[in-house]
């Protein structure tokens, strides 16, 4: 048995769990999700818990077994309490500010950049260079942080970009004249 897999997932009671065939339904108070179960694993609710089982002993069926868990696992846990991610923005001039849906970011280019925040995220900026990003799905949280940090990487040699909030940088030694 996997052993991610095997663990019976706790469903706490503000959140409710729908399973409809091979779609996992998760309603709480952050949110909705879903989820599409693979095709080798199956899904069934048991008084206050979900259990995750496969069809196969194969490798294939067993890393999907202990995927598929640690999602639902992930869900559950995002639609009760959520995921932030926080991210930090160091150099001159550099700042965000959220105005309406999108994030605008000035990273030193000759543009603003604009992020537009997906639905469910709520994007939030304290001292012009700390972003906070909170939501239910941890791989939504995940992926707009990374896009986030994708405009302007922390760089080696000034240590200028975004950055996730307690990120080492390591830093290069410049040009030395001689």
């Amino acid at each position: 048995m996997s052993r991610i897999g095997k663990i019976p997932v706790v469903v706490p009671p503000k959140v409710k769990v729908q399973i409809q065939g091979q779609k996992v339904l998760v309603e709480g108070p952050k949110g909705k999700l879903d989820f599409d179960l693979p095709s080798r694993t199956s899904a069934r609710l048991d008084g206050g818990s979900v259990i995750v089982s496969r069809q196969g002993e194969d490798a294939q069926a067993r890393a999907l077994h202990g995927l598929s868990r640690a999602i639902v696992n992930n869900m559950v846990k995002g639609v009760s309490e959520g995921f932030v991610k926080k991210l930090e923005i160091q150099g001159v001039g550099f700042k965000a500010i959220v105005q309406g849906s999108n994030v605008n970011l000035a990273l030193g280019y000759s543009h603003p950049v604009n992020y537009p925040i997906p639905d469910q995220i709520k994007v939030t900026v304290e001292e012009n260079t700390k972003v906070t990003i909170e939501g239910p799905s941890k791989q939504m949280v995940g992926q707009v942080a990374a896009e986030i940090r994708s405009f302007y990487p922390p760089e080696p040699y000034k240590g200028k970009g975004v950055r996730y909030a307690n990120e080492k940088v390591r830093r290069k030694e410049g040009k030395t004249v001689q």
